[in-house]
C-alpha cells in the first residue's frame, strides 16, 4: 500500500492490515504520539517564545538581496511590464478594429 492509499483509509477511519500485518488504526482511535526523549514540553507561551526564537533564526540564514539587486530586478519587472501592456493594448485595438470591419461589412 502506498503513502497516498494508506492517507485515505486514515482519513475515511477504515482499518487496514498493513504490509507487515498490523492493522491501522483510524486517527480517532490512534494513541497520542509520544514525547520525544530529552525534549522538554513547553507551555503555550514557551511554545510561542520558542516558535519566534525559531523564525528569527530562520531568518537569520536568508540570503537578502543587496539593494543594486534589488533595482535591477525592479527595472526589469518595470520594462516587461510595459512591453506587455504595450502588446495587449496593440493586440486589442487590431482585433476590435478587425472585428467591426468584419460585421459593417
Amino acid at each position: 500500500m502506498n503513502r497516498q492509499s494508506r492517507r485515505t483509509t486514515q482519513r475515511r477511519g477504515t482499518t487496514e492490515v498493513e504490509g507487515d500485518g498490523s492493522a491501522a488504526l483510524p486517527p480517532s482511535l490512534a494513541p497520542p504520539p509520544a514525547a520525544r526523549p530529552g525534549v522538554p514540553e513547553l507551555s503555550i507561551p514557551g511554545r510561542v517564545v520558542q516558535f519566534f526564537r525559531e523564525i528569527r533564526s530562520e531568518l537569520r540564514q536568508v540570503a537578502w538581496p543587496t539593494r543594486a539587486e534589488v533595482a535591477n530586478s525592479a527595472t526589469v519587472v518595470f520594462i516587461v511590464l510595459v512591453l506587455m501592456v504595450s502588446l495587449i493594448f496593440v493586440l486589442d485595438y487590431l482585433f476590435s478594429h478587425g472585428v467591426i470591419r468584419l460585421l459593417s461589412a
